[in-house]
């Protein structure tokens, strides 16, 4: 590593040529990389759902669909908008009253099941169906969307995943760039106050800054991520691995007081990072990883974006920092002021002498912590969290409060089902609770004319090839448990006409989606636990001090999850799959770094109170300085966002990072003293120290 080190400091002009040039393939890449603003396409292809979907795409060339209120407008205007409908780009039907009979029949003598689907009790609005030729958060599908808007004007609203899509993608757009200059505004600020330089955090942030450019450059390889990773990328990046920028200036100022040449003092303090930096990234990335192992994709997606994002932070801060700081030495030397953090030697003494005081603390918030956690209100509809001037959220309460449709299920069953078969089925699941309608093209046309004489250009709308949907909508709202019971209803009526039909749908995909997270969350924390378990175990060569720095951080993790309960407050599905392993990946390096110097003060002859003592004074200002730059990059984020699933993770993570920081500072050396013997026995390395503690006089292999 020393070799390494010497190596940068000779190329470092190069280095830092290297690294700008390197910023415009990078910045070219992140720009051509696809979003995916559709939560629910991460859902696994083999579930019905997802099948369902496929079929809707192979066979009928319908992907995304949409229900259009329109107020205000006669019929012939209405015929009007259909038909510029139907020559936007990526548009393939459009269903309304007259697409079964002809504009000139008035419509009270249409048959109830038509004239009640298109229009409401007082024929105040009419309502049709738009079918996209796309999938549902394809890029013309979106663009479709905004054409439709532009045509309608004031008097339409849409509704539909495609237009949920689109206003979160135009949410997301203009909201990202912000998200980054609050996290560097405040990181920066923090940086500023703690570091003994005005001017150190300017380069921290250029080489991180650039870190994050090359991650999100590198995902075009990846052929598309989600928005959420998108969006938070910068920002979770920057609060995991601002750390390794500290720990090298630390280490390059130490290094200068023994050596008075820069450029031996940086090889070395790049030898002495690269040993620190990466044992400690590697519980971090193994906390990223284990979200790869959820059925829900999106944890893939997180996961080796953010486990990519830890590598490439480290490398930066081993090559381009250090290049920087040498090209600028003299100009950081001018800005170095006295450290503004006092000694923690007085704040550690007394935690140490009342250690037992916060044995009793934490014990008792361990069991409000339980239930909080266990009883905090999970959300999956991100409708209700989105600003209520969104056209797709109006579009929604005017389906509902117009229409009686919350929500609504398609119905795919084979196309060859007898025509009376159909009618009884739909009649039935009009009568299952909380059903508003339902329409298939069996029930639309009557059953008094043959299906011979009915236009393919109409029977093609609502059947193809071996299928055929229909369309169920619902008073209840996606997500909801009266949904969620109306899906199986459905299903189970379904399945007696048809073995192999499906109900599909976004509050069918939301169903499966509940199910999988929930399943998801045991085997990632599951996988989380276990791998940074290991990876302690093998690093503190010790059986026990795994179980106390994991539990420690878990106990952390329980009040922060926790929290949300007591306050009222609704989370997103994925927060309470994600945060406990990104915090746990994140903070543990905490505890590790206080228990690595207990550890060594134990085996140079220190008894257990003092070994403690000095191991929580040396590290509670790196703790605090680490803690409060996690949550300066996060926590206005979450203030600031508007994207409710966006604005959470990021509260989550901000106050995660404190409560990890108290529970390190405050419980892990209570912790240590009350199993001191029980470490000292379990520890490899340790042996003489248990020896001595019992009496014995261990000689030493110099004597």
């Amino acid at each position: 590593m020393k070799q390494f080190g010497k190596g940068v400091v000779k190329l470092r002009i190069f280095i830092v040529i290297l690294a700008f040039v390197l910023a415009v393939p990078a910045a070219l890449g992140m720009i051509k990389t696809k979003i995916n603003y559709d939560i629910l396409s991460y859902l696994p292809e083999d579930i019905d759902t997802m099948k369902g979907q496929q079929i809707m795409l192979d066979d009928f060339g319908k992907g995304g669909f949409a229900f259009v209120v329109v107020e205000g407008m006669d019929d012939k205007q209405v015929a009007e908008l259909k038909s510029k409908f139907e020559k936007v780009d990526s548009v393939c039907e459009v269903l309304w009253y007259d697409s079964i009979a002809d504009i000139s029949i008035p419509k009270e003598v249409l048959p109830k099941d038509i004239y009640e689907f298109f229009n409401n009790k007082d024929d105040s609005a009419t309502m049709m169906a738009v079918f996209f030729d796309k999938a549902t958060s394809a890029d013309e599908s979106l663009e479709a969307v905004v054409e439709m808007r532009k045509i309608a004007g004031k008097q339409c609203f849409i509704n539909g995943m495609t237009a949920i899509v689109e206003d979160i993608k135009d949410l997301t757009m203009k909201e990202t760039t912000a998200y980054v200059a609050i996290a560097v505004l405040l990181t920066s600020i923090i940086l500023a106050v703690t570091m003994d330089s005005l001017l150190i955090p300017l380069f921290f942030m250029m080489s991180v800054g650039l870190a994050i450019l090359y991650n999100l450059g590198t995902n075009i390889f990846l052929g598309q991520i989600s928005f959420i990773t998108q969006a938070l990328t910068a920002v979770l990046q920057l609060a995991v691995t601002i750390d390794y920028s500290i720990f090298l200036w630390h280490s390059y100022k130490e290094q200068k007081e023994h050596n008075p040449d820069r450029f031996d003092a940086m090889a070395e303090a790049i030898a002495q990072t690269i040993s620190s930096v990466v044992s400690s990234s590697i519980t971090t990335v193994a906390g990223f990883l284990a979200l790869c192992f959820m059925s829900y994709t999106l944890g893939l997606d997180m996961g080796i974006v953010m486990a990519k994002g830890v590598i490439i932070g480290v490398i930066c801060c081993v090559t381009i920092l250090p290049s920087m700081i040498l090209v600028f030495d003299k100009v950081l030397e001018k800005t170095i002021h006295k450290d503004f953090i006092p000694s923690m030697d007085k704040a550690a003494v007394f935690i140490v002498k009342h250690h037992f005081a916060f044995v009793i603390l934490f014990v008792a918030m361990l069991i409000p912590g339980i239930y909080g956690q266990i009883h905090t209100d999970v959300y999956y509809n991100l409708t209700d969290t989105l600003p209520e001037d969104l056209n797709s959220v109006m579009a929604n309460a005017k389906l509902e409060e117009e229409f009686d449709i919350s929500s609504t299920h398609i119905v795919m069953c084979r196309s060859d089902m007898p025509r009376k078969d159909v009618v009884k089925m739909m009649d039935e699941m009009g009568e299952v609770d909380g059903v508003s309608m339902t329409m298939a093209f069996d029930t639309l046309i009557g059953s008094s004319i043959p299906e011979e004489m009915i236009p393919e250009s109409i029977s093609s709308i609502l059947k193809e090839g071996d299928w055929q949907m229909m369309l169920v909508g619902s008073d209840y709202k996606v997500a909801s448990p009266e949904v969620n019971e109306q899906v199986d209803e459905l299903i189970s009526i379904l399945k007696k006409y048809d073995s192999n039909g499906m109900v599909i749908g976004e509050a069918a995909a939301t169903k499966d989606l509940i199910n999988i997270t929930k399943r998801d969350f045991a085997v990632v924390n599951t996988i989380s636990i276990a791998a940074i378990f290991i990876i302690i175990m093998i690093a503190l060569r010790s059986f026990s001090l795994p179980i106390v720095l994991v539990s420690v951080i878990e106990f952390a993790i329980t009040i922060n999850m926790a929290v949300p309960c007591y306050t009222h407050t609704k989370i997103p599905f994925i927060a309470s799959v994600v945060i406990g392993t990104i915090q746990l990946g994140a903070t543990v390096d905490y505890a590790i770094l206080m228990t690595t110097r207990y550890k060594q003060e134990r085996i140079d002859g220190k008894d257990k109170t003092e070994a403690v003592t000095i191991a929580l004074a040396t590290s509670m200002k790196s703790i605090m300085v680490s803690a409060l730059g996690f949550f300066a990059s996060t926590f206005g984020v979450g203030l600031y966002s508007s994207v409710d699933m966006i604005s959470q993770l990021c509260t989550l993570m901000s106050r995660g990072a404190l409560i990890s920081m108290v529970t390190v500072i405050c419980a892990l050396p209570s912790m240590l003293l009350l199993f001191d013997k029980a470490i000292i026995n379990s520890t490899a390395g340790m042996k003489e120290v248990a020896q001595r503690e019992k009496g014995f006089n261990v000689p030493s292999f110099n004597s």
